[in-house]
């Protein structure tokens, strides 16, 4: 029940108060005649009109109320509805949110792990170049790698020792059977220090350095493996790192040039991927002009083969040929002797005699055709 309909029921209960004490009033005040009577009549009837309106505003009071209580119902049945679907819907979504926030941490922690194994992955490469010994074994390897991936078996040797008793780290063998020397021990210490230079003073100092340490090796590489009549005309020189090998090129075109009158090329492992590849090639060369004679005595071989093979395929088709023409001449009697026997079914006989006289001109009818080979 809202509050103006029950203002308005007040408003009612106090009339008909006013109204009942009133009438009270003018009974006591006054004497009971027939203008009095009237009155109460009049009042009754006003009573009982006002207690009818009364019960008619009480009964569409009760109305309104059981339509509002049912719209209310209604609106909050439809806002509860909505909102369960609205909190089922956040609800999946808060899921599934959830769970991709499950999977990208997965995947971070992944890659967390890997960059946890790749930081120590990175230690130990920089330990390993840190120390002399180790950063020769790491050369000496990628080198060794690069060549075995390369290099048939048998085309090298690693630590092979030379007539002088020198024992470079690998020699390819060529056609001519000279070994091409290639070194893997590079001077890193320099490269190192200029890289970690702070002035202009400690990398000048650093780059005499280079200079001195790489033209140093250059010569040691010159004087110990270049021996004439039984090794190569030059050797190679492996950098282990291409940013080395580009930052000596860059800045170092001097020692190259220095490098290169000496007869050692300076390689990085692009490089001597690419020298072994050409290496490869050459041998191939050789091994296929050796085994020139043998590859001409085997085509002449075959070209007889084919030559008797062609024959014999030419006699097959002579025989083929005469098969045929037999087969042709048999099917040519065999459609004479069908035709003869058609003419044999066809003939009509009289009597005996007649019988007996066809039957002898017939036998001998086939006879002289059978004779005459037809």
């Amino acid at each position: 029940m809202t509050g103006h309909a029950v203002i308005i029921l007040l408003g009612l209960v106090l009339v008909l108060a006013a109204a009942a004490t009133g009438l009270t009033v003018v009974v006591l005040r006054r004497p009971q005649t027939g203008e009095i009577d009237r009155q109460i009549a009049e009042l009754m009837r006003l009573q009982v009109d006002a207690a009818g309106r009364m019960q008619a505003m009480s009964d569409n009071l009760a109305g309104r109320q059981g339509e509002l209580a049912r719209l209310v119902n209604e609106r909050l049945d439809s806002v509860s509805h909505g909102l369960g679907q609205s909190m089922q819907t956040n609800t999946q979504h808060t899921v599934e949110r959830l769970q991709n926030l499950h999977e990208r941490l997965a995947v971070i922690d992944s890659a967390q792990k890997n960059l946890a194994e790749l930081s120590s992955h990175v230690t130990s490469l920089r330990d390993v170049l840190a120390n002399k010994q180790s950063r020769g074994a790491f050369g000496q390897g990628r080198m060794e790698a690069i060549v075995r991936d390369g290099m048939p078996r048998g085309a090298y040797e690693f630590q092979y020792t030379l007539v002088n008793g020198k024992r470079p780290d690998c020699v390819v063998f060529l056609p001519d059977r000279r070994p091409l020397v290639i070194d893997a021990k590079f001077p890193l210490e320099a490269v190192t220090a200029l890289r970690a230079a702070n002035s202009e003073d400690e990398r000048k100092q650093a780059a005499q350095r280079v200079r001195q340490d790489v033209l140093k090796h250059v010569t040691d590489i010159a004087d110990k493996y270049l021996i004439p009549g039984e090794t190569q005309d030059l050797a190679l020189m492996f950098v282990p790192s291409e940013s080395v090998y580009a930052d000596l090129y860059d800045g170092f075109d001097d020692v190259v040039q220095k490098a290169y009158r000496a007869r050692v090329v300076i390689v990085s492992p692009s490089l001597l991927m690419l020298a072994i590849q050409v290496m490869q090639q050459i041998l191939k060369d050789a091994r296929v002009r050796e085994a020139a004679d043998h590859i001409r005595t085997e085509v002449g071989r075959m070209m007889d083969d084919l030559g008797r093979l062609r024959e014999r395929v030419f006699k097959l088709q002579q025989h083929f040929g005469q098969a045929n023409e037999d087969v042709r001449q048999i099917l040519i009697s065999a459609d004479k002797v069908e035709k003869h026997a058609t003419r044999i079914n066809e003939l009509e006989f009289e009597g005996d005699e007649a019988q007996r006289d066809t039957g002898v001109v017939i036998q001998a009818a086939v006879g002289r055709r059978l004779e005459a080979g037809e």
